[in-house]
């Protein structure tokens, strides 16, 4: 792969329950001559989706390859989150040939798809497609999900959510951003469960949709990757409820990635950022610091001029790179001007 080559994302979808994280245990162990990486957003059951999936790490897809994104809806942390970890991906020893991204349950994914026009990724990755799972057994019955109460909790712990969009808008706007859709547990589903599904899902959709039976997460991955549809390019196809709204908009902002040498004095990195705040109007910060003579790295979160630092955890044999990640409103993003002060 060329750095001309821009690396397919496929976006994968669904209620919690349908199916997402077992799917892609599937395409891990089938992964057709790829190397994958995969990101985790499902909040609620942050840190078991993700020791799920490293524990069938091999390779093709090794632990390092697998990260979770915790802070929430994920294009609700789109520069604080998302872009940064596609970097890291992106900027590791052994690019991944193929990315997977496992949604929230509650995510809204059209947000998602307008994050990779973000100028840091759009020229060097591109959505290959979105998979929208859903429980067959579910729809049919009108449920959306196989266990409502489940869901309804997930969203009650997820401040960033919406929690006044009715679920049955959550699935519609699923359906509508999807390339293909998986209809999980078609065995419990029964093939009159599976047409009553199929009609539902018909009914909702803005466009003829592939829509496939799925049982225990097998398929073909060649069905499901490789689908070249360029989603990012695509999106007036893909209409959303939630289409005009100012929730989930990000033009607004910017963001920057300020790499570091090895510094001596957390506190006087601590007063240059909040300067910056000061200064140039930055709202964020956050990212990871070696410091000299120190085995721990020193984790640095700042909102505004408040800034916090503490050591998380040693680097061991990771590199000891120390990155920053800087967002503020887009006229008031300099890169040189950052730099220039976090850098002296």
């Amino acid at each position: 792969m060329t750095d001309l080559t821009k690396t397919p994302v496929t976006v994968i979808t669904g209620f919690l329950g349908a199916g997402k994280t077992t799917l892609i245990r599937h395409l891990m162990q089938n992964p057709q001559g790829k190397r994958l990486a995969v990101l985790v957003n499902e909040f609620g059951t942050m840190g078991v989706d993700g020791e799920i999936l490293k524990s069938c790490a091999d390779e093709n897809c090794p632990a390092e390859n697998i990260m979770e994104l915790s802070n929430g809806c994920i294009c609700c942390t789109v520069a604080d989150d998302f872009i940064p970890t596609l970097e890291r991906l992106m900027a590791m020893p052994v690019r991944p040939d193929h990315i997977l991204i496992e949604t929230s349950g509650l995510a809204l994914p059209k947000p998602l798809l307008k994050a990779f026009d973000w100028p840091a990724i759009r020229s060097r990755i591109t959505v290959d497609g979105v998979i929208a799972l859903a429980d067959a057994e579910a729809v049919a019955a009108g449920r959306f999900a196989p266990d409502v109460a489940a869901v309804e909790a997930q969203r009650a712990a997820d401040d960033s959510l919406d929690h006044e969009t009715p679920l049955s808008e959550v699935f519609e706007d699923q359906i509508a951003c999807a390339d293909i859709v998986l209809l999980s547990k078609a065995d419990l589903a029964g093939e009159q469960g599976l047409a009553a599904a199929r009609a539902v899902i018909e009914a909702e959709a803005p466009r003829k949709l592939p829509i496939l039976p799925l049982v225990d997460g097998v398929i073909d991955p060649r069905v499901i990757l490789g689908l070249n549809a360029a989603a990012e390019d695509d999106l007036a196809a893909r209409p959303s409820h939630h289409d005009g709204a100012e929730d989930h908009e990000h033009d607004d902002f910017d963001s920057v990635v300020i790499e570091l040498a090895e510094i001596a004095d957390p506190a006087d990195l601590a007063t240059r950022i909040e300067r910056l705040a000061r200064e140039q109007n930055i709202l964020r910060v956050k990212g990871h610091v070696a410091v000299l003579g120190k085995p721990m790295r020193l984790l640095v979160q700042a909102v505004g001029e408040r800034v916090r630092h503490q050591y998380d955890r040693p680097w061991g044999d990771a590199p000891r790179n120390s990155r920053l990640v800087v967002i503020a409103e887009h006229d008031d993003i300099d890169e040189a001007a950052i730099r220039a002060v976090l850098a002296a």
